[in-house]
């Protein structure tokens, strides 16, 4: 899967990866290869993200939005 994070100043992340787990409004969820299309609302939080090669990141989020499509994934944020 492809995972971007964008803020309105600059592009936080862009790879990779085999997972990634988001602080959905109602609720925290995973997103992992050939996951259903879907778009969430995010609040405040953090994101993980686990890259091909198991390297694990963390992301802290003041809210946005996820769009899930076709193993890619964009998530739009005012900071992270």
């Amino acid at each position: 899967m492809f995972l971007e994070i964008i803020t309105p100043s600059k592009k936080v992340f862009a790879g990779e990866v085999t997972l990634v787990q988001l602080p959905g409004t109602k609720g925290s969820f995973a997103v992992l290869e050939n996951h259903a299309p879907l778009i969430s609302t995010l609040e405040a939080g953090k994101i993980k993200v686990v890259e091909k090669g198991d390297q694990v990141s963390f992301f802290d989020i003041d809210g946005g939005v996820v769009e899930v499509k076709h193993n890619k994934i964009i998530v739009l944020t005012e900071s992270a």
